[in-house]
């Protein structure tokens, strides 16, 4: 298939630059497969699309604070990206400007909080910094770390936590799971008090997500690798769902390329692991494990449309983003979102 097939006009006013109000009062369109239908609603009516012995299966990784804005020993302003932890306090970072931070330079952020020396020049150009600091890094990063917020958004986030989901727990994102970023707490509980169980997976979404594919013909471009990890009680949700003949929904892509790399080609079943995952999933893959999916807008020519396009099919995908433009749904990752059932 080629690149190009997976393209769409979108104006730019439709790129959501800040989040809604309330989180589930987005906009969601809502794709029937069997009947190629499509609906459109608020976030919150999704309840009404969950049935009793449903289970929902989310990613509970945290985005770390991670842009830093600190100073050279010169007074000169430097922008640190943590992207990897190496061991310890040592990281792989993305530096600007690249071509002033050499090997030796140190950098101070926060009035002397957190230091950072270079050690290392990387291939690809980032940098191995290693951070000095007093105290708790992750506390450190909370009061001076800025989120790393999508290369489309241009707008200054007010609230750090907007860019999290309301059930964050494990450290280790470079980019939020939108589609989770749409769930309440009370709506959640509303969720399981109708009789739907709900999983967790964690991966931690790295910044290749953000990389753009660059080869014409799709079945030659290389994915990033993400590192998951599925606990026993998960696991056990999950399976005793699918024995029940119940639908496994994946909240976002991020989780369904947990479920879809683990599972079962046989069964559809799932066991617990920890691993790092390259899945690829584009039309033509047969899903294994997943009945439904909840999602955001994705970009034009993107991996995740292609994954979109693979579960419901790609004219019928491309011609509910048509209606999604002609309608002015907001897109990408503080916009609405999509159900396909």
């Amino acid at each position: 298939m080629k690149l190009t097939d997976f393209n769409y006009e979108l104006p730019e006013r439709l790129i959501a630059q800040t989040p809604i109000e309330k989180r589930d009062e987005s906009r969601l369109m809502v794709l029937d497969r069997k009947e190629q239908t499509i609906e459109h609603k608020v976030f919150k009516d999704i309840i009404e699309y969950l049935e009793p012995g449903d289970c929902l299966v989310r990613n509970n990784t945290k985005v770390l604070p991670a842009r830093l804005y600190g100073k050279k020993e010169t007074g000169a302003k430097v922008e640190f990206l943590l992207l990897n932890q190496i061991e310890g306090d040592i990281w792989e970072c993305i530096v600007r400007p690249g071509n002033k931070l050499h090997v030796g330079i140190k950098v101070t952020f926060g009035d002397g909080l957190l230091e950072a020396e270079v050690l290392e020049v990387m291939p690809g150009g980032t940098r191995k910094v290693e951070f000095k600091y007093k105290g708790i890094f992750n506390e450190i990063l909370d009061q001076i770390g800025l989120m790393p917020l999508p290369p489309y958004i241009h707008e200054e986030l007010k609230e750090n936590d907007r860019y999290q989901t309301v059930y964050a727990k494990y450290n280790g994102s470079a980019a939020a799971p939108t589609a989770g970023l749409h769930f309440t707490e009370d709506l959640l509980k509303r969720i399981e008090e109708k009789g739907i169980k709900i999983a967790n997976v964690t991966l931690h979404v790295g910044i290749g997500t953000f990389r753009p594919v660059k080869v014409e013909n799709i079945e030659e471009h290389e994915m990033h690798s993400e590192h998951y990890y599925i606990k026993q009680e998960d696991v056990d949700k999950i399976n005793e769902t699918k024995k029940a003949g119940k639908r496994v929904i994946a909240v976002g892509t991020t989780s369904c390329r947990v479920l879809e790399t683990i599972a079962s080609k046989e069964t559809g079943l799932v066991k617990t692991t920890e691993g790092d995952t390259k899945i690829f999933i584009y039309p033509g893959y047969k899903f294994k494990c997943i009945d439904g999916l909840i999602t955001n807008f994705h970009l034009p020519e993107s991996t995740l449309l292609m994954l979109v396009s693979a579960l419901a099919g790609k004219d019928y995908i491309m011609k509910a983003y048509k209606e999604a433009v002609e309608k002015e749904y907001r897109f990408f990752s503080f916009g609405d979102a999509m159900f396909i059932k």
